[in-house]
């Protein structure tokens, strides 16, 4: 199966990052490897949750909140260019994370 080619014009849209941070947050929260990556980003992770399952509405801060929580998260697994991902395993399967690796470095 070939992949679809990415650019940097076209990061990650923001429903998207909730989507992802959301589905990290509710399955991974307490997988060591993230933990303090989880604890570190203890309001822009359930930010995240609470704006993909539409129980808040957005605002500025908010959005600030998330894309700051995905800049962290995309650091954290080594990814240098945000290229539009649409999941969790889409990232994953971009990098070389294991049981060894710790976001919070």
């Amino acid at each position: 199966m070939k992949r679809k080619e990415k650019t940097l014009s076209n990061p990650t849209h923001f429903s998207n990052r909730c989507e992802i941070l959301a589905e990290l947050w509710m399955n991974y929260r307490d997988d060591e490897q993230f933990a303090d990556f989880i604890e570190y980003n203890d309001l822009g992770l359930p930010l995240a949750y609470m704006l993909a399952n539409a129980i808040t509405k957005g605002t500025d801060t908010s959005e600030a909140m998330v894309n700051e929580t995905w800049e962290l998260f995309l650091h954290g697994l080594g990814i240098v260019e945000d290229t539009g991902f649409e999941t969790l395993d889409e990232m994953f399967d971009e990098t070389d994370i294991d049981e060894d690796t710790d976001l919070g470095d």
